[in-house]
This record gives C-alpha cells, sequence and structure tokens, in this order.
C-alpha cells in the first residue's frame, strides 16, 4: 500500500479512528494517567541532600533549645508553641475569631486576634481533628511540615537556575539565618516562606494557574502576600510583553505562540490577590466597616509608615548612649546584609520574578511601623536574597571549606536562636 510521506499507514489502531500512541492495552492506563511516581522519586532524590541538610541544621536549633529549656526548667516546646504571635494562633485554632474589636486591657491596649491570617490556624485545626495531639503539638507539626516544604521550594527555585549544589546550599542557609528559630516556632513564616517559594517556582516554570493559586493560600497566611502578589503581577506583564514580541520560548518560528499563551498570565495573576483580599473583606465585614482590617492593624501598632519608625528606631541606636540590647544590634546587621544582597541580586540579573518578590518583602520589613526587634523575622520569606550567597559558596572548591562555613553558621544560629527563646526580651 503506498502511502502519502509524513502520514502512517494504516493499521488497528488508525482504521477505528484511534491514533496508536493513544490507544490503551488491555490492563493498562493512558500515559497521562499513570502514575508519577518515578518523577516523584526523581525529584525526592535530587531534593534529598537539601531536605537532609536543613533538617540537620534546625535539628542543632532544636537541640540547642532543648538543653537550655531543661536547665531553666522551661521545656523548649511549650516555648516554641506559646512564644509571643503563637498564643493567638494557638487561640484562634481552638476558640476562633473575634466577632468585635474587645475593649481596652489595663495597658489600654485592644488587641484582637483579627489580626492574624487564617490558613495556620485552619490546618492547625485540621491536624487536631485527625490526631490525638493538642493543639500546642499540632501547631508545631505544622510549623515544621511547612519548613521542609519551604526547604524544599527554596531548593527547587535555586537549582532549576543554579544548579543542585546551589540550590542545597541556599536551602541550608535558609535554615541558619540569626532568626531560623521561628521556622521551627508556632509562627506562620515557614508556611508563608513555603507556599511563595513554590508560587515562584510555578512561575520561573510559566505554570501561571497554579503560581496564582499557590499565592491565593499564601494571601491567606501571612499580609506580606502583597510582595508575592505584585511579583507575579510583575512577572505576569512582562511575559505578556514578551507573548506580544514573539520573544516566547515555545513561539513558532513565525513568532506566534499557542492560542491559550495570552490568558493564561492574566488568569494566574488575577487568582494571586484573592486570598488577601478574600480575609480583609471578611475582616471587614465581620465589624461592619469595610477599613475594619486596616483597624484593626491600627490597634497592633503595625501600619505602613513609609520607614519612618525603622529611620527613627535606627537614629535612636546610634545618637543614645545606653547599652544596646544584642537583639537590636542584630536585627540592623541583618537589615543592612539584606540591602546588600539585594544590591547583588539585582546586578546578578535574578529574574524579575525574585527581584520583585525580595525587594517587596523588604520594603515591607522596612516599611511597617512594627517593632524594630520583629523586622529581622518579617524578612526570612525573602529567600530570594540568600541566592547570592548559595551559589559563592557552591563555587568553593574545598568541601571541608564549605561544610566549616555551614557548620560554623548552624552554631551561631542555634546560640542565637537559645537567646531570643530564653534570654532576651525583645518582642519577636
Amino acid at each position: 500500500m503506498t502511502v502519502a510521506p509524513g502520514i502512517p499507514a494504516a493499521d488497528e489502531g488508525t482504521a477505528s479512528g484511534v491514533p496508536p500512541a493513544r490507544r490503551v492495552l488491555p490492563g493498562r492506563m493512558p500515559g497521562r494517567l499513570r502514575p508519577r511516581l518515578p518523577r516523584l522519586r526523581a525529584a525526592v532524590r535530587d531534593a534529598a541532600p537539601a531536605l537532609l541538610g536543613f533538617a540537620a541544621v534546625r535539628a542543632v536549633g532544636v537541640g540547642v533549645l532543648l538543653a537550655w529549656g531543661h536547665r531553666r526548667g522551661r521545656p523548649a516546646v511549650g516555648r516554641l508553641s506559646t512564644l509571643w504571635d503563637a498564643k493567638w494562633y494557638a487561640d484562634i485554632a481552638a476558640h476562633g475569631y473575634d466577632r468585635a474589636i474587645p475593649a481596652p486591657d489595663a495597658h489600654g491596649h485592644a488587641y484582637t486576634n483579627l489580626a492574624f491570617f487564617p490558613l495556620y490556624p485552619w490546618l492547625i485545626r485540621v491536624v487536631r481533628a485527625l490526631t490525638p495531639l493538642a493543639t500546642a503539638h499540632a501547631a508545631l507539626l505544622v510549623a515544621w511540615a511547612a519548613s521542609l516544604a519551604a526547604a524544599w521550594g527554596i531548593f527547587a527555585v535555586t537549582a532549576g537556575r543554579h544548579g543542585r549544589r546551589a540550590g542545597a546550599l541556599a536551602a541550608v542557609l535558609w535554615g541558619v539565618l540569626p532568626h531560623a528559630v521561628i521556622e521551627s516556632a508556632a509562627y506562620t513564616e515557614a508556611l508563608f516562606t513555603a507556599l511563595a517559594a513554590w508560587s515562584l517556582h510555578a512561575v520561573l516554570a510559566r505554570h501561571w494557574v497554579r503560581a496564582g493559586a499557590l499565592c491565593c493560600l499564601a494571601g491567606l497566611t501571612r499580609p506580606s502576600a502583597v510582595a508575592l502578589v505584585a511579583a507575579i503581577g510583575a512577572a505576569a506583564a512582562a511575559e505578556l510583553v514578551r507573548i506580544r514580541r514573539g520573544r516566547r520560548p515555545d513561539a513558532a518560528a513565525d513568532g506566534t505562540v499557542p492560542g491559550a499563551a495570552w490568558w493564561r498570565p492574566c488568569l494566574g495573576a488575577l487568582i494571586a490577590p484573592l486570598g488577601w483580599l478574600g480575609f480583609v473583606a471578611w475582616v471587614g465585614a465581620r465589624l461592619g466597616r469595610w477599613d475594619g482590617y486596616f483597624a484593626v492593624q491600627m490597634l497592633w501598632d503595625s501600619h505602613v509608615d513609609w520607614g519612618r519608625s525603622t529611620a527613627h528606631s535606627l537614629r535612636g541606636l546610634i545618637v543614645h548612649a545606653a547599652p544596646v540590647p544584642l537583639g537590636r544590634v542584630v536585627v540592623v546587621l541583618v537589615l543592612l546584609a539584606a540591602l546588600v544582597l539585594l544590591a547583588v541580586s539585582v546586578a546578578q540579573r535574578q529574574p524579575l520574578a525574585l527581584l520583585a518578590y525580595g525587594a517587596g518583602v523588604m520594603a515591607i520589613a522596612l516599611g511597617d511601623a512594627a517593632y524594630l526587634s520583629s523586622r529581622a523575622r518579617f524578612l526570612l520569606p525573602a529567600f530570594p536574597l540568600l541566592l547570592p550567597l548559595a551559589t559563592g559558596l557552591a563555587r568553593v572548591r574545598s568541601r571541608s571549606t564549605r561544610a566549616i562555613l555551614v557548620c560554623s553558621a548552624a552554631l551561631l544560629s542555634a546560640a542565637y536562636g537559645g537567646y531570643l527563646v530564653y534570654a532576651s526580651r525583645l518582642t519577636l
């Protein structure tokens, strides 16, 4: 039988109208429906050094806390699950949100848990319902699982551009930051970083709807999700410009792109802010005023003042001759280091989404009127700022040198974490 070039001869599959590649043999599933276990195993195998390294350095930090807490008669698990904001999240998980702003206390403060976003308390409630764990222990389980997911996401984002060694080092460096103890406490930084990292990973892979959905969840976790929303919006706009100019990697020879390409960035950017907007609107409806959430934030002295309070705090540290607490000195050093790393990231021409996200988190940390001691914690999710350090450390040829540097950082981070939890009186 003679056939035209490029057209396969008819067989049982084509005769029945089913292309050979799509035929389903008895007892077998189509390729698109097959379990993706091999791909998942490969991903876990690639990320294993990063996850094990991160778990090891955080185990050192928790170990120091356990020893410190034993000596002081204050168990570390109890401290990590009830430290500052952790108590508020546990209260939301156990009793739900306030229905109105409470009356001022003896100190004139009218704090309310409506300032805290709901995803983390929801997850605590789910774990508590599915396990025999108490609320405090469920909160730590969620935070620790989220920290591993965050380390994996940081590895994936970094390895995709700079290789697996740099990816593993970025995850480990995130675990040895001065305030990395928060990653092991019942706080939302780990969960938010996990969602942000995987959302940015989806952006870099041009999975726009997935990126928007993850950003929507991040918007239910922390108010700083506005930085992630802005990053996705900027990346989506740049993608539309590339599509317009025919510069997409999947563009045909004539410059055209698949018909569905243009609307996916738009849909992802539209989905991204829904979580944040939804919670803000819900708080407003609960309090009966459109600006209810922002009024609640004012009660906590948390609002955008464009850096005035930061400048005032820094000026006070320089002018006053009184001894400066170690915690404040470390916060100032962290802020300065973050500014330098942001400048280096710009010089290295990191992807727009990573730059916009890192700059956005940095702007929130500097521009909010919150306590100076909390600003280093606000920077924990800004993992793209670690990429210059990770890539530089990956280029060090001596393994022993890298090991010494990482181990030293882990010990210093563990010791400082113990100081923050047990010795410092500063608000985290």
